[in-house]
């Protein structure tokens, strides 16, 4: 009886929390030292403007953005977990890394309804951090010609003062984590200063239809003079013939239901929607099966069969001739489905290491995908990284993407007084455990209507 009083006032109790907390975010917040991040939805007062050299002139630049996407199955990482294949940082270097992951917690009825656990996304974004700025610190100690010992203990011990002398490659612009779905965004250092109105829309397509157990965290951002937008996603599962519908149900509600604030200040005027920006890139655990016998579904992936297997995807089927991904496009698959494997091994769900069967069928398949609509965007890379931390393989992409640059050049980086003076928002400072010296900050922005 007691279970049945208290379920609709943690019910009640999420949905109220969830509405008033979805638009904030955590970033890195450069110190003084640094570029400042121009981010307009600070409450903060009208600063001068800084002086311009203009022209009318534009430039179209291209840059490389790298996109993964993990449903870790709710596997906490540890300080030892290694990345460094799925973001490859040795072998090449982009200007922005877009990370989403799925089920960063069980999706347990405790973590639906109750508050975010805020310290599984600092350890993924810690681990991030440490990967993607790997070739910064090993300079440094190579420059300051310290010994392998002599690293080990500075690297324990580091000091606030050396902390800020080792210039980061990549900041952390946005990150966003709802339930289990968690999206983080990196950026080059030097290119920090470019971006601009970071925003984030959470919407929840779960248990009642709206809680975050599945749904979409979305990102916005202006690089330059282009708009970007990153939908993590993680949609309806199940494998049943017409389930496919469920999904395809997300995903349009996740493109009415997702809005950004479209004014921050004075005489601005932002994207709402998420077809509304420039580039938009859908990422995630989509859910599409292949509707084929689970039978012959198994043994073509044993010959490796891509082309028949493909012919049979659900998401592939909708982006030809469906109208939830009307005109939307994805890179060619040449790796093998991504799903269901077995715990820390190369061998797909279904049959035990003695051959007897599993309790529950799961066919493989081709579950985390991304898929791209719009003009300016040149896939480079579509693969699959081999960490099996999860029944989940991690998908990445690489992608040329064409920004609008403006001759406007900025002699000094600070609030610009034509955004005006924005309302309804605050800032909360905190410290950095991962570098000393430098704070962080959660971005409290309130919907404007």
């Amino acid at each position: 009886m007691r279970g049945e009083v208290m379920w609709p006032r943690l019910v009640a109790s999420k949905l109220l929390r969830k509405t008033l907390g979805s638009n904030n975010f955590v970033a890195d917040f450069p110190g003084n030292t640094y570029s400042f991040l121009d981010l307009p939805t600070l409450d903060l007062e009208p600063v001068p403007s800084p002086k311009i050299l203009f022209t009318n002139h534009h430039d179209t630049q291209k840059f490389k953005v790298f996109i993964s996407t993990w449903n870790v199955g709710g596997v906490a990482p540890t300080e030892y977990l290694n990345i460094d294949d799925l973001l490859d940082t040795s072998n090449t270097t982009c200007d922005i890394y877009v990370l989403g992951f799925q089920e960063v917690v069980p999706l347990r009825a405790s973590n639906v309804l109750g508050s975010d656990k805020k310290k599984i996304s600092t350890k993924w974004n810690s681990l991030i951090r440490r990967t993607l700025n790997k070739k910064s610190h090993d300079r440094y100690y190579k420059n300051n010609n310290l010994s392998d010992k002599q690293q080990r203990v500075t690297k324990v011990m580091k000091s606030n003062a050396e902390s800020s002398m080792i210039r980061p490659e990549f900041w952390c612009l946005i990150s966003k984590q709802m339930v289990g779905i968690m999206i983080s965004v990196w950026v080059r250092s030097d290119l920090h200063p470019f971006f601009r109105n970071p925003s984030v829309s959470c919407v929840g397509c779960g248990i009642m239809g709206c809680l975050g157990n599945k749904g979409s965290v979305s990102v916005r951002f202006q690089f330059h003079e282009t708009s970007f937008c990153f939908v993590c996603t993680h949609l309806a599962s199940g494998g049943r013939e017409g389930d496919e519908r469920f999904r395809n149900s997300n995903a349009t509600e996740i493109f009415s239901r997702t809005s950004f604030p479209t004014a921050m200040g004075l005489s601005l005027d932002l994207p709402k929607t998420i077809l509304d920006h420039d580039r938009v890139v859908l990422l995630g655990d989509l859910n599409y099966r292949i509707s084929l016998p689970e039978n012959e579904t198994r043994l073509l992936v044993n010959r490796k069969d891509w082309n028949t297997l493909l012919e049979n995807d659900q998401l592939r089927m909708e982006l030809m001739d469906g109208q939830a991904f009307e005109a939307w496009h994805e890179g060619t698959i040449s790796f093998a489905p991504t799903y269901k494997y077995q715990l820390n091994c190369d061998e797909y769900y279904g049959c035990g290491p003695l051959g007897t069967k599993a309790k529950k069928k799961r066919a493989p398949a081709w579950c985390d995908r991304i898929i791209w609509t719009g003009e300016g965007l040149k896939q480079l890379l579509y693969t699959r990284s081999e960490t099996k931390l999860s029944d989940h393989r991690p998908v990445k992409a690489m992608f040329s993407v064409e920004v609008k640059v403006s001759r406007t050049r900025y002699q000094s980086f600070c609030l610009s007084e034509r955004f005006g003076r924005p309302r309804h928002s605050n800032l909360d400072f905190h410290s950095n455990d991962e570098y000393p010296g430098r704070l962080s900050f959660d971005v409290k922005n309130k919907m404007t209507p």
